[in-house]
């Protein structure tokens, strides 16, 4: 995998690059593991937009994503790494020997042909995934679950991972790449390896249509509206913000201001993720 930069015969093309993906084996997905994806561009069932910044974009069709592993026990032997439009990670392609395909993220280092599974009594090999307390201390984990059953929730994006600090009665301590540690019932299951395609993040778009091929439509400062549209707007020239800290465009404070409120997780997490 690596990084295509181009020469700047456009201002388009000025510090543009892109992802070789040589890991991508096909460009055709699984027709049965589709799902129509409708668009609404950030707006609710009236009509009012409630997301900003949504909209337009490529047409898309969703990828049905195997978080949960459930299939236990069941050997399945990876098919083709393709690429998704709707994540940064890349999916692989699943065959079972009971006929049965599914979509998986796809670990680093996993190629066509390579056998997985999932249960209690599986392999530390990359693909395989099994609840947290089988897996050895100090193994990088992906897709893990927060609650049995439910389906991975963490370390699910590009070149994202966890490790295995130790365990504490029926929890497992499990470092995250933010840098939190917090403890996670020992019967979660997650996915040995750390998710592929990490040169995702170096990847300069070089040009705003790529944003907006994406979805994104632009945002406009607050400092640059008129005060009846924005805490920031108004005033001759370039004003400062006007008030003790930065707020949003509703008149909450922004930026660095914790907004997470008491919840029943407090007490798994060990320590808070690092600044």
């Amino acid at each position: 995998m690596a990084i295509r930069n181009y020469k700047s015969i456009t201002p388009g093309r000025r510090k543009m690059s892109t992802l070789i993906n040589e890991e991508i084996t096909t460009s055709t997905p699984e027709k049965s593991l589709l799902v129509s994806k409708s668009k609404n561009g950030g707006r609710n069932n009236s009509g009012k937009i409630t997301v900003r910044h949504h909209g337009g974009g490529e047409k898309r069709k969703y990828r049905l994503i195997d978080f949960k592993r459930n299939k236990r026990d069941i050997v399945g032997t990876v098919a083709s790494i393709e690429y998704d439009p709707n994540r940064s990670a890349n999916i692989a392609l699943i065959n079972y020997v009971d006929g049965e395909k599914k979509y998986i993220i796809a670990p680093k280092g996993i190629e066509v042909g390579t056998k997985i599974v999932a249960g209690e009594n599986a392999d530390i090999k990359v693909g395989n995934a099994l609840p947290i307390m089988n897996i050895p201390v100090g193994t990088v984990i992906h897709n893990i679950e927060l609650r049995p059953g439910k389906g991975g929730e963490l370390a699910r994006s590009a070149g994202a991972s966890a490790q295995i600090l130790g365990r504490e009665g029926e929890y497992v301590m499990v470092r995250l790449s933010s840098g939190e540690q917090r403890k996670i019932l020992g019967t979660c299951y997650a996915t040995v390896g750390e998710v592929g395609n990490e040169d995702y993040n170096l990847v300069k778009l070089g040009k705003a249509g790529r944003t907006r091929h994406l979805g994104v439509k632009p945002t406009v400062r607050g400092s640059v509206m008129n005060p009846n549209d924005h805490p920031h707007g108004g005033g001759e020239g370039r004003a400062p913000v006007g008030r003790k800290s930065p707020m949003t465009p509703w008149g909450k404070p922004a930026l660095g201001v914790k907004t997470r409120k008491k919840k029943a997780s407090d007490k798994f997490i060990v320590r808070r993720r690092s600044k």
